[in-house]
């Protein structure tokens, strides 16, 4: 019917409808425990993915295309990536400060210079005006100090008991190579004493004969956060062989030559030495040792050649040496009889007291406060083949001092003079340095021809190094270990600089690890007096024998076998009646005791045991006596 067919029309009519577009949402969801963690960034090694080498016979179809427009994505193209900055060039420009702003000729370290200084400078009318000036200016720049470090690491030090057990080891953190063409040795590596991220190193070839002409004079002075550009380039008149910071003013450094002159730096002046020793009143050979001194002014050193010669040294005045020692042992002052000096020590603990390595292997210890210059020399030790590479005193007991050269290393103490107290076995290899740690007493490193460092630890192992580190292929020349124990300098002959990181347990001091090495240090001087005192003993029997008893000894050494049996054989009767008549004395004061002290003898007779030599000569008698009761 009409009706229903109108109804169902306006039914349909009424229903909504469908709009042009649809609503689609999606939820996306993240973890709780991923909200508001801190940044955690690792270091990540390079990979060499290919190596393709380049092949010369196709450089003849090399077609020059000059413009080249092309678009290299290794990427696949994302609606979010990252880019890289541009690489921002970093130079280090500043103001030279040192610590307090202190005048010269005041020590920082001295109390009652500093206090009454400041007491001085406080009575000045400008200084609450300047106070108050540079307040404003020193709150900003703490206030910029206290940003905070998203690279921070929380909780470091939960990783220390985890690391204490791990096995010695390193790694290197930094290669430093010669920027010249012409390779040369880095004969000397010094930290900078009050950062340890700059190194200063010593470049010089020490061949005579492989002198190019166009070989550079060359050292540096490396930053070690930048090291593919030196910070400061050190212009000697003749290459360095020695190089140091001065303790006091880590602005100052002294050098020693080749040509045998001294010479210091400012590195506030720049790369040319401020001042250099005149060659009239230098050293005739190279330099292989310049140590500064202690003393109030910070300026004095003194230096070691190869000439024979020590000289003390004011860098204010380096006209001629303010001092001069001879090293004769003959102690006739003579410079021809004189021992070359190959390396140097001074201990500042010990301010009278320095030690002098020479070629022909002998350490001279010598007392600067001595009246005259004989008495300098205070006495002489004698125990390598060759010249003495290396000469340090351990930092935790004076007295104990390393040596290095030919094929071993030797630990020797002050009291004894004819023999060290240890030393490690013969290697295959030449040494070149060592040096003690500075934070453990029973740690040393030794370097090698063949490129090796090794890392010695005697309270754990005596026979062999506990880490054995093959550092380049070409041969080691120097060594220098930071005052915190932790980086190692390594110098080659072509004048690489490895940095090495020393793991925990090499370079932090153990339980009870100095009373140890004291104990064995002093065992082992003690059992060498003893040796020393049996071998004195000896020698004057000899020459007693020698000369009182000439006639003596060849009627000895014309005995035969049967004689030299015959003679033991008369020795030993005697021996036992000798006993027996003491026993019997013994009992007659005594009548309790057994009175077959003679029968037992001869019913338990022992064998008399003769060795003969070759040559017929009585070597010795063994008697062993075995009496009951």
């Amino acid at each position: 019917p009409s009706w229903w067919c109108a109804g169902l029309l306006c039914h349909i009519l009424a229903r909504p409808r469908p709009g042009p577009t649809m609503e689609i949402v999606h939820i996306y969801t993240r973890k709780r425990s991923e909200f508001g963690r801190h940044c955690n960034f690792s270091d990540c090694p390079a990979k060499v993915c290919v190596d393709i080498q380049p092949d010369p016979s196709l450089a003849d179809n090399f077609v020059l295309r000059n413009p080249v427009d092309a678009c290299v994505q290794h990427g696949s193209e994302m609606s979010e990536h990252e880019a890289n900055t541009e690489r921002v060039e970093v130079e280090s420009r500043g103001v030279n400060h040192v610590e307090g702003g202190w005048p010269r000729d005041i020590n920082p370290q001295e109390q009652e210079q500093t206090l009454r200084f400041r007491k001085k400078v406080e009575k000045e009318e400008n200084y609450v005006n300047t106070i108050t000036h540079l307040g404003a200016l020193m709150e900003h720049c703490v206030k910029q100090n206290n940003a905070i470090n998203i690279y921070e690491e929380y909780f470091k030090e939960e990783e220390v008991d985890e690391l204490e057990d791990e096995a010695p080891s390193a790694k290197t953190i930094n290669v430093i190579r010669d920027p010249n063409v012409t390779k040369r040795t880095a004969a000397h590596l010094s930290w900078h004493p009050d950062r340890c991220k700059k190194l200063a190193v010593a470049y010089s070839s020490l061949e005579f004969q492989q002198n190019a002409e166009d070989m550079s004079f060359d050292s540096y002075i490396w930053d070690l956060e930048n090291p593919n550009k030196p910070e400061l380039v050190l212009k000697p008149s003749s290459p360095l062989v020695s190089l140091e910071y001065n303790p006091k003013d880590s602005h100052i450094l002294v050098g020693g030559c080749y040509n045998g002159q001294m010479a210091y730096w400012d590195t506030r002046k720049g790369g040319l030495p401020v001042e250099v020793s005149t060659v009239e009143a230098s050293h005739r050979d190279p330099v292989y040792g310049a140590i500064w001194l202690q003393s109030k002014t910070g300026t004095e050193c003194f230096s070691a050649s190869t000439d024979g010669q020590v000289l003390w040294w004011d860098i204010r005045k380096l006209s001629e040496p303010t001092e001069a020692l001879v090293l004769d042992i003959t102690r006739k002052e003579l410079l021809e009889n004189a021992l070359g000096a190959s390396t140097l020590e001074f201990e500042p603990t010990m301010p009278t007291k320095f030690m002098v390595g020479t070629e022909q292997g002998i350490i001279i210890a010598c007392n600067r406060k001595a009246k005259t210059a004989p008495e300098k020399i205070a006495g002489t030790y004698s125990g390598h083949h060759g010249p003495v590479y290396a000469l340090a005193r351990n930092p935790f007991f004076p007295k104990i001092f390393l040596t290095v050269g030919d094929w071993t290393a030797r630990i020797w103490s002050e009291e004894t003079k004819e023999s060290s107290i240890m030393w490690t076995r013969y290697h295959l290899s030449y040494l070149t340095d060592g040096c003690w740690s500075t934070v453990r007493p029973s740690v040393f490193f030794t370097t090698k021809m063949d490129g090796t460092l090794d890392i010695w630890d005697f309270l754990f192992k005596q026979n062999n190094p506990s880490l054995s580190l093959k550092i380049c292929d070409e041969p080691l020349s120097s060594l220098r270990l930071q005052d915190n124990g932790c980086v190692m300098g390594c110098g080659s002959k072509l004048g690489t600089i490895t940095l090495l990181e020393i793991s925990s347990g090499l370079c932090t001091l153990q339980r009870n690890e100095k009373n140890l090495a004291n104990a064995m240090f002093e065992r082992e001087t003690k059992r060498e007096k003893i040796l020393e005192a049996r071998h004195r003993e000896m020698r004057l029997k000899e020459r007693a024998r020698s000369e009182g008893q000439g006639l003596e000894a060849e009627e000895m050494l014309e005995e035969g076998p049967q004689d030299a049996l015959d003679r033991a054989q008369k020795e030993f009767f005697e021996v036992i009646e000798a006993e027996l008549q003491r026993r019997a004395r013994a009992e007659a004061q005594q009548p309790g005791r057994s009175k077959v002290l003679g029968q037992q003898l001869w019913e338990h007779p022992q064998p008399c045991m003769a060795v003969v030599g070759i040559n017929g000569v009585l070597q010795g008698t063994l008697i062993n006596l075995c009496l009951s009761g």
